[in-house]
């Protein structure tokens, strides 16, 4: 079973890539994408290309919200008891959709995709929003993880773990996906027992899932891991791979961020 994720910014922009990505995995020697999450759709409900996956074999739940944010669930089969944003908390932002897949071996697999709010700068407004949001995520992912043993949190997570994770740890220290209080709350997500599947795995060195646009960024390799596949002990034993796939940041008006795939036995 394979479940990646991946921040497009902008479906509408990108959909022929996303289409090509996924042509792509079903053709390659590890086999076709189960589960793909994707973020910052930047459409409304209506525009949504469902017809396209479709097309193109595959099934899809999305909550869309027009210029802005987004996230989707593109799958090879029909995802179940499906829940669009925190339950519980007030939201006006389209930021998280999850669903129950089979896991291929009579099981399920709950997938919740989830686009963090960015929280602009650690003085800000938006700061406070995103350590409320985050605060209303981890309560809820904790009740998900006792429903579902089985379970995937993964997105764009605006986060990093640790300096590993930044080109330049000195220079963006206490910066905004870098701060204390940032990365405790992501120590919290793994204290509830989730797992970081790409740590599972040596990585090459200064490993990255998303590049600014400014200053050659991608290709003097100034980015930042900011993009997971957090899992629980029960998928942690599962897991055989994980990592960043940079070939679609090469393409012609990529998106700025990789998609991170993960592989389960």
């Amino acid at each position: 079973m394979k479940i990646a994720t991946w921040n497009v910014n902008s479906l509408s922009v990108r959909l022929p890539q996303v289409l090509d990505w996924l042509a792509a995995q079903a053709a390659s020697g590890t086999g076709a994408m189960d589960v793909l999450a994707l973020q910052e759709l930047k459409m409304s409900d209506d525009k949504f290309p469902h017809a396209a996956f479709a097309e193109a074999g595959y099934q899809a739940q999305w909550f869309g919200q027009k210029t802005y944010n987004g996230v989707a669930l593109i799958s090879r089969s029909e995802g179940a008891a499906v829940v669009k944003n925190i339950p519980g908390f007030t939201d006006e932002m389209s930021r998280v959709i999850a669903a129950t897949y089979p896991d291929g071996m009579g099981g399920t697999v709950r997938v919740i995709g989830a686009y963090f709010p960015n929280g602009q700068a650690p003085d800000s407004d938006k700061f406070v929003y995103k350590m409320r949001w985050l605060s209303a995520l981890r309560e809820w992912v904790h009740s998900e993880m006792a429903a579902h043993p089985q379970l995937v949190l993964t997105g764009d997570f605006n986060i990093t773990f640790d300096d590993l994770d930044v080109w330049d740890p000195v220079g963006l220290k206490g910066t905004i996906h870098c701060t204390d209080e940032e990365r405790a709350h992501l120590r919290g997500l793994i204290e509830l027992g989730l797992t970081d599947s790409f740590r599972l795995f040596e990585q090459p060195e200064k490993s990255y899932s998303w590049w600014d646009y400014r200053d050659f960024g991608f290709r003097r390799n100034r980015g930042l891991r900011i993009d997971h596949v957090l899992v629980t002990s029960a998928l942690k034993i599962r897991a055989t791979a994980c990592g960043v796939d940079k070939v679609p940041r090469k393409n012609e008006r990529p998106s700025d961020h990789a998609p991170v795939v993960l592989t389960l036995s």
